[in-house]
């Protein structure tokens, strides 16, 4: 099972469009994602960023899913691409495979010098 994280921010291209373009983008978007859902892809949450979120990304809008496999995953990235999203919204993604706590923290604590996810 995996967790998908989806940031993105609308860019100038979609805010050109009319709003019944912008409908019409989304009514195409829909039914893609429930063909998504039919497989067992969950959308944990759709939301915007609190603007007093500490920390907080530059990000306004996310999205959280729950997606049973990789190849799951990468249906979605494909499904998101494919539709056009990116030609309208500025994203960022995150996905990981769901571990434990322990396994998380125990990553945590045994971090190696040369790991990827140290940022100098």
């Amino acid at each position: 099972m995996y967790i998908y994280v989806e940031l993105w921010n609308v860019i100038q291209k979609c805010m050109d469009l009319s709003k019944q373009e912008r409908e019409d983008f989304f009514n195409k978007v829909g039914p893609e994602i429930q063909k998504l859902m039919d497989k067992g892809v969950e959308v944990t949450g759709w939301a915007m960023n609190d603007e007093h979120t500490p920390y907080r990304s530059d990000y306004r809008y996310m999205a959280v899913w729950k997606i049973p496999s990789l190849e799951l995953v990468e249906t979605l990235e494909r499904a998101v691409a494919d539709a056009g999203w990116h030609n309208y919204f500025s994203q960022v993604n995150a996905r990981g495979q769901i571990i434990p706590l322990d396994q998380a923290i125990d990553n945590l604590i045994n971090l190696e010098k040369h790991s990827t996810s140290i940022i100098e």
